[in-house]
Order: C-alpha cells, then sequence, then structure tokens
C-alpha cells in the first residue's frame, strides 16, 4: 500500500504540476496559488464538516500552519519556473527536495536495504534524465533554475510536515483544512497587497472560464498531500518519498503530449529508469 499511495502521490503531484505550470503562463501565479487553494480549502471544509474531524485536533496541528506558510510560497515560485519554462527540464530540477523527507526518514532510524537503496538510486538518476539535457534545445533561465530550488525544499518540508501533522484518517483531512486555510490566508494578503499596488491579480475577461482548471489543480495538489501522509503511515518514508517524488515524469509526459515539447532519447531513457527504480522500491 505504501508504494499505491506514493505512485498515486506522483501522478496527482504531476498533473497538478503541468495544470498550474500552464495556467501561470495566463494567469498571474499568485492568483493561481490563491484561487485554486481557495476552492481545495472550501471543499476540505465541507468533509471537515461532514465528517466531524475537527474533534481530532491536537498540539501537532500547528505543524499544518507552518506547512500552510510554506505552501504558498514553494507554489508560487514553481509556477512562476514552470511558466518560464520549459516544463519537462524545470520540473526534474525539483525533485532535490526529495533530500527533505528522506532525511526526515533517515533521522528517524529507516535504513533501506540494498535493493531499495538501489532502487532510490536508479530513480532519481531516472527523474534527472527525463528532464533534459536538452542540447540544442530550449534552455532553462537561471531565474527559473533558483525558482525551482527554492521550491523544491519547500515541497519537501510541507511534505514532511504534513505526514507528521496528524495520525488518523479525519485528522489528516482537518491538518490539509488547516494548512490551506493557511495558504488562503498568506496567499490572500499578498494578493490584496500586489492588487493595492496596481499589479495585474486576474486575467483579462476574468476567470470564471479558469476556475475548472483551477479546481482540478487545487483539489489534485490537497489529494497528492494526503496520498502521501497515508503512504508513510504505512510505511518507511525513505521509499514513500522517492516514490512520489516521481512526478517530474509525469509532468514531462504531459508536457510533450499536450504542448509537444520534445522528448529526447536520454529523456525517455530517463523514464524507463524511473520505472526500474520504483519497481525495485515496490518489491525491494
Amino acid at each position: 500500500m505504501t508504494a499505491l499511495f506514493a505512485l498515486a502521490t506522483s501522478l496527482l503531484i504531476g498533473l497538478s504540476d503541468f495544470g498550474g505550470g500552464l495556467l501561470s503562463r495566463r494567469i498571474p501565479a499568485l492568483t493561481v496559488v490563491v484561487v485554486s487553494q481557495s476552492i481545495a480549502a472550501v471543499v476540505l471544509g465541507v468533509v471537515v464538516a461532514a465528517t466531524g474531524a475537527w474533534r481530532e485536533a491536537e498540539p501537532r496541528l500547528w505543524l499544518a500552519v507552518v506547512a500552510g506558510l510554506l505552501g504558498p510560497l514553494a507554489m508560487l515560485a514553481f509556477y512562476k519556473a514552470l511558466a518560464l519554462g520549459p516544463m519537462g527540464v524545470v520540473s526534474p530540477l525539483s525533485t532535490i527536495g526529495v533530500a527533505v523527507p528522506v532525511g526526515v526518514g533517515l533521522s528517524l532510524g529507516e535504513r533501506p536495504g540494498p535493493v531499495q537503496a538501489g532502487g532510490i538510486l536508479i530513480a532519481v538518476v531516472g527523474v534527472l534524465l527525463a528532464g533534459g539535457p536538452r542540447r540544442g534545445g530550449a534552455s532553462v533561465r537561471g531565474r527559473a533554475v533558483l525558482l525551482t530550488l527554492g521550491a523544491a525544499f519547500g515541497f519537501g518540508a510541507v511534505m514532511a510536515l504534513i505526514a507528521e501533522a496528524s495520525s488518523t484518517v479525519p485528522g489528516l483531512f482537518l491538518a490539509l483544512f488547516v494548512q490551506r486555510a493557511t495558504n488562503v490566508a498568506v496567499g490572500g494578503v499578498a494578493l490584496a497587497a500586489s492588487a493595492g499596488r496596481g499589479v495585474r491579480v486576474a486575467p483579462e475577461g476574468g476567470l470564471v472560464a479558469s476556475l475548472p482548471a483551477l479546481a482540478v489543480v487545487g483539489l489534485a495538489d490537497v489529494a497528492a498531500n494526503g496520498t502521501y501522509s497515508l503512504a508513510v503511515q504505512r510505511g518507511p518514508v525513505t521509499v514513500a518519498a522517492v516514490l512520489a517524488y516521481l512526478y517530474p515524469v509525469i509532468t514531462a509526459l504531459a508536457a510533450r503530449g499536450l504542448l509537444r515539447e520534445r522528448l529526447r532519447g536520454v529523456q525517455a531513457a530517463g523514464a524507463g529508469l524511473a520505472l526500474v527504480g520504483t519497481l525495485l522500491l515496490a518489491t525491494g
């Protein structure tokens, strides 16, 4: 079950990143973050009310607040980097963030076996290759690299914090709601400040037409946090984190299929290595 939930996490994050990056090419990235997370917060609020999850409140819920403070900054940086593109190169750079949850697992005493250690190495190399190098193709701007690296460590910290913010499924719903509510509060203040300075915060014609896509991005992102938390509750953090961080392969393939970004031989080989690493981790 750990492998299943972690792979679901990679699929959800990959699709959310692709959608968020694509939307950020025509809608300000901060607006994408605030609106998509607002929709997710409303849905989670309904779930918490319907299930009585508020009864699961405990001191560790403050970890969800911290995750909520870091989340908007990481998402804003990453969506801006994806908007600068190319997605198939930018997204794999974010895999360095896997060092955060893996480091947490190692600090807790987890030690992967030889097969799993080999799977981790192969999977990470595969993910990196899946996004490049792109000789003769579009290069990645230095600003995009810096934004991606900052976002990567932010995402890693958020995943680690949410995984520790609850120990039950209802508690997970509550933690995710608190995280998203904090996301919206922080992002909303920043968005209002931007609007006050005269910065454009909405595309021409408004946001109504984009609401379905923004809802998909927000709900996929929150679902990914949920499946990751379930993964680490059922197995080693070191394994779950690496499997969850296969998401750049999804983003790169989506960019190839929908945006016609060229998938070179080295990228295809990287995707294959990522699959081999996944199999080793799942069976090791």
